[in-house]
């Protein structure tokens, strides 16, 4: 079986495939229609997320068998169309759940303490304590909405703390000894912290807005670092504004490109970029962390997310 390698990976992924007796092929420049001009030759394609697995590109790929996508989610798939043609699909997020549940507690324990704040003060010969107050994490409600292998991660990183952990999901009975699962009223009227752990489905997509915002019983700290596009920034800001949100960690963003390596989009001849309102606000806040969609993009990750892929492939083709 022949497989083409459309995004650069851990070297263990083409090694150990190559070992198992695929045939590894890789380009990592040609433009989608240059690709499409050769699936036919592939029975499987790895990629990342460098562009989107449409009808168009599964139609040409006439003898593919599986896709793998190294990483959690599959939105830059058509799933629903590669199902029907057969196309086996594969994505790997056991290989980086640790890595976001770390991340994401990282963020929620540096926005408590202002850590960022006070660390930018510091250097800038500033040294203010009762202004870095900090706020503990003991005694606080951790409400999840999406209890998967993210969230999993995060409640288990959470066991060492004297929180009540609680989640959300459209799936029954998911809820663990690390976790109680609820309905979502009782998220809202309950958490003092919300952390997304969701994929991007037309269910999630828009999800925080100001009507959801609103239906939390008490302020409260947000986290995502699952899809940028299931929080409506503007909505956000104006929370953190009005004090509804008391602080952000935000690893992705809505205006993530789909490949998720770019943020916005260069503009003109000129190439200036122009910043919409709302992230303005967000890069001036000193109750908000950003990170550039790297929750999962650990070392230890990187070699976790490839040794999945090639697990799956070999339980399902050899």
């Amino acid at each position: 079986m022949k497989i083409l390698h459309l995004d650069s990976n851990h070297s263990l992924l083409l090694n150990r495939l190559k070992d198992l007796g695929f045939t590894n092929e890789e380009d990592y420049t040609s433009t989608k229609t240059e690709i499409e001009a050769k699936i036919h030759q592939y029975d499987g394609v790895i990629i990342r997320s460098r562009f989107t697995i449409d009808q168009q590109f599964l139609d040409k790929a006439v003898n593919l068998k599986f896709i793998g996508r190294v990483g959690a989610g599959l939105e830059n798939i058509d799933c629903d169309y590669a199902t029907k043609k057969g196309v086996y699909l594969i994505s790997a997020p056991e290989g980086n759940r640790n890595a976001v549940g770390e991340h994401t507690l990282g963020m929620l324990l540096s926005l408590f303490n202002k850590l960022n704040k006070a660390g930018a003060e510091v250097r800038s010969g500033k040294w203010l304590r009762e202004d870095n107050r900090g706020v503990e994490l003991d005694g606080k409600t951790i409400g999840l909405i999406g209890y998967g292998n993210m969230g999993k991660a995060f409640a288990k990183k959470l066991r060492g703390f004297d929180v009540e952990v609680i989640c959300y999901d459209i799936q029954p009975n998911v809820g663990d000894e690390n976790c109680k699962q609820v309905p979502l009223k009782e998220l809202q009227e309950k958490a003092d912290v919300l952390s997304l752990h969701t994929p991007q489905t037309e269910l999630t997509m828009n999800m925080i807005s100001s009507e959801f915002i609103n239906g939390f019983s008490k302020p409260f700290w947000m986290l995502n670092t699952a899809r940028g596009k299931s929080v409506i920034t503007s909505d956000l800001v104006e929370a953190l504004k009005k004090g509804k949100v008391l602080g952000a960690g935000l690893d992705v963003l809505e205006y993530e490109k789909k490949s998720f390596e770019n943020l916005f989009q260069k503009k003109g001849v000129s190439n200036d970029i122009e910043m919409p309102e709302a992230f303005k606000y967000l890069i001036n806040a000193k109750n908000v962390i950003l990170s550039p969609h790297v929750a999962g993009w650990t070392i230890e990750s990187k070699e976790k997310l490839a040794q999945t892929i090639v697990d799956k492939i070999k339980a399902k083709f050899c």
